[in-house]
């Protein structure tokens, strides 16, 4: 994950499938949200002409805490008594930032979401991307490689700096006389 205090995220909230309002079809007014932790973010227009099946495909860049576990995206409708949720996913942060996933990674992803029973209510289908911070990306060149990089620079692959990590055992050689 970044060390910074919070990161930026690039969410295309593309669509969702088989949305249904008491197991009845959503026949329009549809409308994502997305929220870390409770916090509500940034939500897509309405779809008012794709019923069950809605397309957005919103792209929104969405800064969220360093610490988040989580992010969720709601389905909701917009009724004659206000908005509803339809349904939810919860999706860990880890899906898409931190480990061995190259920075900049565009991931195209699908959840099931539940409703407020916790019953299947559709899919949501979203891309994820973390954004590089400017710094990070201009510090070296993305295209360096070990080979043919000039003595006394690092090699750099993307913003990170390939190492032996601290601690790593050293091997030793005995010789019997």
């Amino acid at each position: 994950m970044f060390s910074m205090a919070s990161s930026t995220l690039e969410i295309t909230v593309i669509s969702g499938e088989d949305i249904r309002n008491n197991r009845k079809p959503v026949k329009k007014n549809a409308f994502a949200v997305i929220r870390t932790d409770s916090q509500p973010l940034c939500r897509t227009e309405m779809d008012k002409d794709g019923g069950s099946y809605p397309y957005w495909n919103e792209k929104h860049n969405v800064e969220i805490p360093q610490l988040a576990r989580f992010i969720t995206v709601e389905v909701q409708c917009k009724t004659s008594a206000g908005d509803k949720t339809l349904g939810m996913a919860r999706i860990p942060v880890s899906d898409f930032v931190g480990g061995f996933v190259p920075q900049s990674y565009l991931h195209f992803l699908s959840y099931r979401l539940r409703n407020s029973n916790g019953e299947r209510n559709g899919i949501i289908n979203v891309s994820v991307k973390a954004k590089v911070p400017e710094y990070a990306a201009s510090s070296c060149s993305s295209t360096a490689t070990t080979i043919g990089v000039p003595f006394g620079k690092t090699p750099c692959y993307g913003g990170v700096v390939p190492g032996v990590p601290v601690g790593a055992p050293i091997m030793k050689q005995y010789y019997q006389g």
